[in-house]
């Protein structure tokens, strides 16, 4: 057995360590932010950092393979015909509570190709339930996808400088305001 305990199992175990490697950047992420150590993702999965590199050359890599499941429970959000932006709002918050790190992501590496493709299909979410929350008059024409995706960014800037029990009440706040910031009739869930 090697010096640091791991065995190579070969070319075959290249899908079960990459699924480790996802569920333990998850892991990770959620607990330290999108700038927490690679180091402790591959300690976590239980395999050496040069399989880390192997499956994922970056973080950014490794971060789109774990956040794509979040942004498609957004677009499935989204094609719902009955969703409304407080769902949507709701659905970000979740994201955000259990982990910041692709709010993070999206707005620290804005400019990679990569976070720019993340942060447009997030964008593109946002602008079709807010259209459809205007054209039904719960949302101000005023409010812009742009006043959106910032009222979010702001929200999981918070959120990960706040204790994870204490996120959920900070949500809830920040929808109180939101609301009353862009709703047509903030005591009407918009």
């Amino acid at each position: 057995m090697p010096a640091d305990g791991k065995m190579n199992r070969g070319r075959s175990a290249g899908p079960e360590n990459r699924r480790a490697l996802i569920a333990a950047a998850r892991e990770v992420f959620a607990e330290g932010g999108f700038a927490a150590p690679l180091s402790a993702v591959a300690r976590r999965a239980g395999v050496g950092q040069g399989s880390l590199y192997r499956h994922f050359p970056d973080r950014i890599a490794l971060a789109l393979a774990v956040f794509d499941d979040n942004i498609t429970d957004l677009e499935a959000l989204r094609d719902r015909p009955d969703a409304r932006m407080s769902d949507l709002f709701d659905e970000i918050s979740e994201q955000a509570i259990a982990s910041t790190a692709l709010i993070d992501m999206i707005s620290t590496e804005r400019h990679d190709p990569r976070a720019e493709e993340l942060g447009a299909r997030v964008s593109a979410v946002v602008d079709a339930v807010l259209v459809r929350d205007q054209d039904a008059g719960r949302i101000r024409a005023s409010v812009t996808g742009g006043d959106v995706m910032l009222a979010v960014s702001m929200l999981a800037f918070l959120l990960s400088r706040t204790d994870h029990d204490e996120r959920p009440a900070i949500a809830e706040r920040a929808r109180r305001i939101f609301r009353e910031g862009f709703a047509t009739d903030p005591d009407v869930s918009a």
